[in-house]
């Protein structure tokens, strides 16, 4: 891998201080999609982790799903007994998760954030989730996700 970015090196430490010992791999081409995360890998696009940040009157959420999977803003908001759920812009992505579209990570957030995690992923042994920036993924199980990130699996697709 070429050098650790700051963002990426922010995701391992986070991934560390919750007990996970992360392995991250870097694609020149990048991975801002989860069908070209899914071709560099070689594996189905179901088993990528798309980190989809969502916001509300109570302020943003993140919400993990399969990359096979649209999100459903009617169950989000079901999910977390709310108000009117809708996609974050690029701008409020940013400033609540720390990280470019196509490189949030599930972790290493500059404040605490609500998240689900979208129980299709519970299909997979592996699934790959962004590593702080669009060009690097790291593998994971689900059940080692919603460990370190406190969420149980919830019902968020279409």
């Amino acid at each position: 891998m070429q050098e650790t970015k700051p963002a990426t090196a922010r995701v391992i430490a986070a991934a560390a201080a919750a007990g996970l010992d992360i392995t991250v791999r870097q694609f020149p081409e990048g991975t801002r999609t989860a069908a070209d995360a899914a071709a560099a890998i070689g594996c189905d696009v179901a088993a990528i982790v798309k980190s989809i940040v969502m916001h509300d009157d109570v302020g943003p959420l993140l919400v993990f799903t399969s990359g096979r999977n649209r999100v459903d803003a009617g169950k989000v908001e079901a999910e977390i007994g709310g108000g009117a759920v809708r996609r974050a812009t690029a701008e409020e992505a940013r400033t609540a998760t720390g990280y470019a579209i196509g490189g949030t990570a599930p972790f290493g957030h500059p404040t605490p954030l609500r998240m689900l995690v979208d129980r299709d992923l519970l299909e997979f042994a592996e699934v790959w989730a962004a590593a702080g920036t669009p060009d690097t993924v790291f593998p994971l199980t689900p059940q080692q996700l919603m460990a370190a990130t406190g969420v149980p699996p919830a019902d968020v697709a279409e």
